[in-house]
């Protein structure tokens, strides 16, 4: 509505300022300056219209929108949303911890392999010297020697599978 009056008092302010040519082409003296002031006073009325009624809407939007903003369906939305930030929050370090913990465990598994495997080959070791000492009468100086060589080498190389192969093979000899 408001926008149609300002519309309307610009459109008057045109009309006049063509009448007003008008008139000056018919050579009127009096009546060309007081329809150009009226004329000027419709077009700025009509601008001033417009400008205070944006100003008025931009101002009832603002207003609006603080009172939902402060509302309380809005600040149990901006509660809900904080809430589940927490959560996804809370899920992320507890995935990140969980993998942490399995690299960390992972590491102490290999660890505790390795020093299985170094007491496994340790005694397994053990088991055949004593094994070989025991039947050492039993065989040719050749024969032990080459299991003994065969042993040190099983050793270095850390094969545990040979190692057993070479103790079934000392117990087969026993």
């Amino acid at each position: 509505m408001i926008i149609r009056l300002a519309l309307l008092l610009l459109f008057a302010a045109l009309t006049l300022f063509i009448s007003v040519d008008v008139l000056l082409a018919l050579a009127m003296p009096g009546l060309p300056g007081f329809l150009t002031q009226l004329g000027l006073a419709a077009l700025f009325g009509g601008f001033a219209l417009l400008l205070a009624s944006g100003l008025w809407l931009l101002l009832k939007a603002m207003v609006l929108a603080c009172f939902d903003y402060f509302s309380v369906q809005q600040r149990a939305a901006r509660r809900v949303l904080f809430v589940q930030g927490q959560q996804d929050a809370v899920q992320r370090r507890y995935y990140f911890r969980l993998q942490q913990l399995n690299y960390f465990n992972r590491i102490r598994r290999k660890k505790l392999l390795v020093a299985n495997d170094k007491q496994h080959l340790k005694s397994l070791s053990l088991a055949i010297t004593k094994d070989l000492q025991s039947i050492r009468p039993k065989l040719p100086k050749a024969s032990y020697q080459q299991l003994y060589n065969e042993h040190i080498q099983c050793r270095k190389q850390r094969d545990i599978e040979a190692l057993l192969r070479l103790q079934q093979k000392i117990t087969r000899i026993d």
